[in-house]
């Protein structure tokens, strides 16, 4: 018996040439593609505008590969982690995250991670394999309808913050925020999109010439390349010089400004000297600074800066100039603030 294929793996000029193959209309393909993403239908029963002969035809040619959420977590501040089962019966995590004035998702693009920060718990799973398109799709399409339930208003941003390397599994994710940001799918503005990684300049690069619209974030935790390869060993194949130039070549292509995020830890990255790198690195590269609680792990090696240690970087920044916002974490009682996503359930 041959296996099905997964019909949102076919593009809307695919799915009308199905129809037409199979002496149907071709805006039929039309049809089952609006129901696939606009309305993230995971049923041929529920495309009620098609006849059930039309249906029965879908079903037996095809499957709907969704994600179902396994296990949901609510946190005292409102966040909500969600333990997302893959068809497959894998599992990855997505966050909620929500303020005042919006709610932000927080998704995830790999199963596990390839890469080896010695800081976050994700990064001690093995990588398992990408996401696919529909599965980062469907995280973001689970969250606006939990934004909307719990917190009364449709989700305003999102993240690619969560389980995994975006910029490892390129394809998927793009195609991804494509049908995100399309009209024929969420119909969400691409200045509402961020990708945060770790930093691989070849990839940077390949999104200002591939002249992406979302926002761009760089986990940098340390300008000084000692210490951030002891937290980061990537840094050991990609230093702080090349990562510069790629973060330079992607403002000259788009024009919009770089986040780093940044994890201050007690005794690691905590000195005068620390900041006064920092701020020597932002002078280089139009950039602002996210200056991350960090959320322990259960080792203990690594420890929370002391809130002098914050303010000495706030002080520092601020008095060159360069713009910073400190983020208190959320969700931290559940295991869902930023690196600690690691599949417990």
């Amino acid at each position: 018996m041959t296996k099905k294929k997964d019909i949102r793996a076919l593009t809307k000029e695919e799915l009308r040439a199905f129809f037409s193959e199979n002496n149907d209309k071709a805006f039929r393909g039309n049809q089952v593609y609006e129901w696939l993403w606009q309305k993230a239908t995971y049923s041929f029963d529920d495309m009620t505008n098609l006849s059930k002969e039309t249906r029965n035809m879908l079903e037996e040619h095809f499957v709907i590969n969704h994600i179902e959420v396994d296990q949901m977590q609510r946190s005292i501040d409102g966040t909500i982690k969600n333990a997302i089962k893959l068809h497959d019966n894998m599992i990855v995590e997505s966050v909620l995250i929500p303020t005042d004035t919006r709610t932000t998702a927080c998704v995830s693009s790999q199963v596990g991670c390839s890469l080896d920060c010695n800081f976050c718990a994700t990064a001690r799973l093995k990588r398992m394999r990408n996401l696919n398109p529909d599965e980062i799709y469907d995280q973001v399409v689970a969250i606006d309808k939990q934004s909307r339930l719990y917190h009364n208003h449709k989700l305003s941003n999102i993240v690619f913050m969560g389980m995994g390397e975006p910029l490892l599994n390129y394809k998927n994710v793009l195609e991804a925020i494509d049908k995100i940001t399309s009209d024929e799918g969420l119909g969400m503005s691409s200045k509402r999109i961020t990708l945060s990684t770790v930093g691989i300049p070849k990839m940077i690069k390949k999104l200002a010439d591939d002249e992406v619209k979302f926002n761009l974030a760089v986990s940098l935790h340390s300008a000084i390349d000692e210490v951030r390869s002891k937290m980061m060993p990537i840094n050991d194949k990609s230093n702080l010089t090349e990562l510069l130039a790629s973060l330079q070549y992607w403002y000259a292509k788009t024009k919009r400004k770089i986040t780093f995020e940044y994890v201050v830890w007690k005794d690691i990255n905590d000195a005068q000297k620390d900041a006064n790198a920092l701020v020597d690195y932002c002078k280089k590269i139009p950039s602002k600074v996210n200056l991350i609680a960090y959320n322990a792990i259960d080792d203990g090696e690594f420890q929370q800066a002391s809130s002098k240690a914050i303010n000495m970087y706030v002080k520092t920044l601020e008095a060159n100039h360069v713009v910073v916002n400190v983020r208190r974490s959320r969700g931290e009682d559940i295991d869902a603030a930023c690196g600690q996503l690691a599949n417990k359930s």
